[in-house]
């Protein structure tokens, strides 16, 4: 029986784990992207819970351990860069969780998955015509191509969802933030590490993060729908910065010229994706696509789960996919949906809506680290009153 063929729409985070399973389990897999090289922007984002298993089955937890950023807490300013609070976030990540730089956890999932897969870049899916047995596929710039299934693990603004499901505007729910991302500056002369530094005025947070590669910007701030908003116009979004951030102090000035002399900026909404279903026939969605869980909900970590389970569900009935997406659906929908619950909370934390919920999150700030070592103090507490075991 000849080999299934897959192609993969997206090479970000989810097309190359799936790609990567899916090649081990003995499908031919094709992946294609939109952009001309990987991206090196994005937020800082953890490799936790099963996604940390998955990576070391993948045998990468030591590459991403060397491109974590080591950061260990979040430092609050005000406008003349006085601490104003400190979060500790070795208190909140549990033992094994990586952080590093989204550009730098999809390049790694890329080069250990480039072997196993083609990788088209510079194009992308321009129609779906499916059948009992396959799909026709056309491209904006290849010739068509036919395979036995098509997954979108194609982001936010998916173009399998769009020419499978319809219009996004059904299924993205805007959270009234923006979020920006920028990389810049030399590499360090020394390992990064230490803390984000973070400067806030109602509703607006701007931010400084080390990473191995430079230092990275964060903008995130509060704002409506903006009417004709276009995700791929550049220009757009470097004029959305500058008016939001305008008469903010700090390094937000130094920050916006960075913004305006270029680079690869990463600019969006913060947005939900909520689907009736994941899949239709042959094609099937993965990641931001299926299931956004917008910047606060781990959404990396969640798209290399979902990622494993789907390539594990199509490999156990390789001549039922629908049965395989069921399965794939149903197991994996039940820890996006939780996930997808904790993005008010980060909000607030982040971006104070008001100069009363910035003050009292900075109270809250300088009093967490006698919250935590009580916290400590009860769990060690609570261990020496366990009853011994053989």
């Amino acid at each position: 029986m000849s080999r299934r063929t897959v192609l993969i729409s997206g090479a970000g985070v989810g097309g190359p784990t799936l790609a990567y399973w899916l090649a081990r389990n003995g499908f031919l897999v094709t992946v294609v992207e939109r952009a001309r090289a990987l991206r090196s922007s994005g937020n800082p984002v953890d490799v936790r819970g099963p996604a940390l298993g998955i990576a070391r089955r993948m045998g990468l937890v030591s590459r991403l351990r060397d491109a974590a950023t080591g950061n260990t807490g979040l430092t609050f300013v005000d406008a003349h860069g006085r601490r104003t609070g400190r979060l500790d976030l070795r208190d909140v990540q549990r033992p094994g969780e990586i952080e590093l730089p989204r550009g730098d956890l999809a390049a790694i999932l890329f080069e250990s998955s480039r072997e196993h897969a083609e990788y088209v870049f510079d194009d992308s899916i321009a129609a779906l015509h499916q059948d009992e047995r396959g799909v026709e596929v056309t491209f904006e710039r290849g010739l068509p191509r036919r395979f036995d299934l098509v997954v979108g693990a194609d982001g936010l603004h998916s173009a399998t969802r769009r020419l499978t499901f319809g219009a996004e505007h059904g299924f993205i729910h805007h959270l009234g933030l923006y979020v920006a991302t920028l990389p810049f500056g030399d590499p360090p002369a020394t390992r990064a590490g230490g803390d984000v530094v973070m400067h806030n005025t109602p509703g607006r947070a701007v931010a400084v993060s080390p990473t191995p590669s430079g230092e990275g910007a964060f903008f995130l701030y509060r704002a409506p729908a903006e009417p004709g908003f276009d995700h791929r116009d550049a220009g757009q979004h470097r004029r959305m910065l500058a008016r939001a951030f305008a008469g903010v102090s700090w390094r937000a000035p130094e920050l916006l010229e960075r913004v305006e002399a270029g680079g690869d900026l990463y600019f969006d909404a913060v947005s939900r994706v909520r689907l009736p279903r994941w899949w239709q026939g042959r094609v099937a969605l993965l990641g931001d696509a299926a299931c956004s869980v917008s910047l606060f909900g781990d959404g990396s970590s969640l798209a290399m789960a979902g990622a494993y389970t789907l390539a594990a569900e199509l490999a156990a009935s390789p001549d039922d996919p629908g049965a395989a997406f069921r399965r794939y659906e149903g197991a994996h929908r039940r820890l996006a949906d939780a996930r997808q619950r904790d993005a008010g909370l980060a909000a607030g934390l982040l971006v104070p809506a008001t100069r009363r919920g910035i003050a009292a999150r900075n109270v809250a700030a300088r009093l967490w680290p006698a919250v935590s070592a009580a916290a400590r103090l009860r769990g060690a507490l609570a261990r020496t009153r366990e009853p011994a075991t053989a």
